[in-house]
């Protein structure tokens, strides 16, 4: 069967679609990226904190993030030539603007009901909640469909998705599959360099490695408390972000820009590589998927940290990196409507299985 996978993370870089055969196997058959509009990015951004009016603003976002959404199915569907009724379903994220299980919830807009409408096909979406309802943390959700993706059993295998913010899947034979967030992925070196340099990342990582690690700055940043925190743990923009990174910057001395990026990238390596190292001993594989494995540097820091492990992008067990998690919103939607429980209580803390989505028919 046929079913749609939208995706839009915390980098709020893009909507990411695929077209995934679920028959058993997990295949990906068509893709289709729609850059973020500015105003709209802006907008999502503003909202990821606390201001006025935010009901408001947020259900016109959530309009305009859902037309664009639609639009962005429509034009994959007439591009492979099906129609609706081929589709079984869209597996919609949405888009996180608050993300506090400590608190008790979760929020994500994205309106499936008006996706449903302006597509004709079902919609699942809504997966975090239901997890967060019972005392998980909601995030991440990948895990499971890592394990059913990479389902050879063999060794010690990580995933690591590489986003705005990076989390770990461990998969080992005879054990339940693990993960939890590591802290900032590409969130912070957007950030910087997009107040530095007005651009919107660092290509290749190719500004982060012309700098040089600041000691004093890493151990600031690593001493924030949710580096010291045992998973379950699941994190995002209300606790890592620019006022974070500059409140940091306030007490030390100047620092060169490029340096600051550096630092950031090494935060950013260094968090995933012990989040790894307490948790999987004698990792013989490091699979990197998301935006991540495009950024030349952090590979490669990500080796020289993890010499007895291969670390390589997840292309190279023929899966596309930039896919990934668009595809696992197919199949947790196909989950959802199959009765599937598809959270992981060993990764999010969760009471037990649940069953995670609400279905929206067509």
């Amino acid at each position: 069967m046929l079913y749609i996978g939208v995706m839009s993370g915390t980098s709020l870089d893009g909507l990411d679609i695929a077209l995934v055969e679920l028959n058993g196997s997990i295949r990906l058959l068509a893709s289709h990226y729609i850059p973020m509009p500015d105003a709209l990015r802006a907008e999502l951004l503003g909202l990821c904190a606390s201001g006025p009016d935010e009901i408001a603003r947020s259900a016109i976002a959530e309009q305009n993030w859902v037309t664009l959404a639609a639009q962005g199915i429509n034009t994959l569907l007439a591009q492979q030539g099906l129609a609706p009724d081929a589709i079984r379903a869209i597996g919609s994220h949405g888009q996180t603007i608050r993300h506090e299980p400590a608190r008790g919830f979760t929020v994500q807009i994205g309106n499936p009901a008006l996706l449903a409408e302006l597509t004709g096909i079902t919609v699942v979406g809504d997966f975090r909640r239901r997890d967060v309802a019972a005392g998980g943390q909601g995030a991440p959700l990948v895990p499971a469909f890592h394990e059913a993706l990479f389902e050879e059993r063999y060794g010690h295998r990580a995933v690591l998705n590489v986003g705005g913010f990076s989390n770990l899947s461990l998969i080992e034979p005879d054990k339940a599959v693990a993960g939890f967030d590591c802290g900032p992925g590409n969130v912070l070196l957007d950030a910087w360099i997009q107040d530095q340099r007005n651009e919107s990342y660092d290509r290749n990582g190719q500004w982060a490695a012309s700098g040089q690690v600041e000691p004093a700055l890493l151990q600031a940043l690593l001493s924030d408390p949710f580096f010291q925190t045992k998973g379950p743990k699941s994190t995002g923009r209300e606790v890592f972000n620019l006022p974070w990174l500059k409140q940091h910057l306030g007490r030390l001395p100047p620092l060169a820009a490029e340096d600051i990026q550096a630092t950031l990238l090494e935060l950013s390596a260094r968090t995933i590589v012990e989040s790894l190292t307490g948790a999987q001993e004698n990792t013989e594989e490091l699979l990197v998927c998301g935006g991540g494995a495009h950024n030349a540097a952090l590979m490669t820091r990500l080796g020289q940290l993890l010499p007895r492990a291969r670390v390589a992008s997840t292309a190279t067990h023929g899966v596309d990196p930039d896919w990934v998690e668009a595809m696992a919103f197919a199949w947790l939607a196909q989950c959802c409507l199959d009765g599937v429980a598809a959270n992981r209580p060993s990764v999010t803390g969760a009471r037990g299985l649940r069953v995670l989505g609400a279905i929206y028919p067509a």
